[in-house]
């Protein structure tokens, strides 16, 4: 993708487990989940939104911690879709709710049930410890693994290309 379509993208949007997580499912012995979340990760969102962008989660699971975890850094609730069978339905749930068109959405995922929305995305981008397809189908692979970093580096990746990044 040339740097001119990704200085159109307005919402980020991004799946959970691999991406903002390290894909371990964390079951404590009262069959709750725990999520571990990478700080930089959400500084990063902080930086996305603070230059006026959106930010949006598509996942197939669902849980508190997430909501949590969103609802802490100042994402919109209406942009979190938990549970979700076909990810490319989710991306035009969202871009029914954001009148933001798939072309201005960047999207970033780890696994098969991504490529649905990365290959409707602007921008597609992934983790390095991304399934190899998933890589293949992406505009950028971040050096960073999910869950350490990896959106963060994705995030600045966007507004240095948009001239908006300084450290």
């Amino acid at each position: 993708m040339s740097s001119e379509n990704i200085s159109k993208i307005e919402l980020f949007v991004f799946d959970v487990d691999g991406v903002l997580t390290d894909g371990s499912i964390n079951i404590n012995d009262d069959g709750s989940e725990t999520k571990a979340f990478n700080v930089r990760d959400g500084f990063g969102f902080r930086l996305w939104l603070n230059a006026g962008f959106k930010i949006a989660i598509i996942t197939g699971r669902s849980g508190e911690a997430l909501k949590h975890r969103m609802r802490s850094l100042g994402i919109d609730e209406n942009l979190i879709i938990q549970g979700s069978t076909n990810k490319s339905v989710a991306l035009d749930d969202l871009i029914e709710e954001t009148g933001i068109s798939a072309s201005s959405i960047a999207y970033m995922g780890d696994d098969w049930p991504d490529l649905p929305a990365i290959t409707r995305a602007g921008f597609s981008v992934c983790p390095n410890d991304a399934e190899l397809e998933v890589q293949n189908a992406c505009d950028f692979v971040t050096t960073r693994n999910g869950g350490r970093g990896a959106a963060r580096e994705a995030i600045a990746h966007v507004l240095n290309i948009k001239g908006l990044y300084t450290p």
